[in-house]
């Protein structure tokens, strides 16, 4: 027998928003931010922003130092990407510390930009704090986020639980057809 979805997300909600926000985030931080207004699920809200930080902050620490330690050979390989590291670099010699603290709110900037920021001049030390400061802003508005958009839900629905299954359902299944897109026109 499946084990309920309530049990698996009691169990490995944490673990997933951690490898889901190492990796991307916004949708899963803003989907366990929702879970965490409800008890059913047993997540805490100040957990889920706790681990999404730590989350986000350990990919971008992450994808930074193999920038700097691989980038500009992965970078020369691909023309594709050249024009891509031209707009980050243009955007960094404009706005420097704003970028570093605001890249993560752009789609289409997050994962590519501290992996090109690390093929330039900028210290470890000072990408981190921006990094860190940047991450926690992060965490804190996109869990509340879902967290509030949990809890309109609940006051027009009655039945949350029902509205909650159909809610992640229909994000799951939105969240599954962008990543078939995104493989279909990577094969083309």
């Amino acid at each position: 027998m499946f084990p309920s979805l309530e049990y698996v997300i009691q169990t490995y909600g944490y673990a997933a928003l951690f490898l889901g926000t190492f990796l991307e985030g916004e949708t899963i931080l803003l989907v366990a931010g929702f879970l965490a207004q409800s008890p059913v699920y047993g997540l805490d809200l100040h957990l889920v922003i706790a681990t999404a930080f730590c989350g986000s902050l350990c990919g971008d620490q992450f994808a930074f130092y193999i920038g700097r330690f691989k980038g500009k050979q992965f970078i020369n390989k691909r023309e594709k990407w050249k024009a891509r590291v031209g707009t980050v670099h243009r955007m960094l010699s404009r706005y420097h510390e704003i970028l570093i603290l605001s890249f993560r709110f752009f789609y289409g900037l997050r994962n590519l930009t501290p992996f090109i920021l690390g093929t330039t001049d900028i210290s470890g030390k000072k990408f981190f704090l921006l990094n860190a400061i940047g991450a926690l802003v992060w965490a804190i508005i996109f869990g509340y986020c879902g967290f509030f958009f949990g809890k309109v839900v609940q006051e027009v629905l009655h039945d949350v639980h029902n509205a909650e299954l159909i809610i992640l359902g229909i994000v799951i299944g939105v969240l599954l057809l962008f990543w078939l897109r995104k493989v279909w026109r990577k094969k083309k």
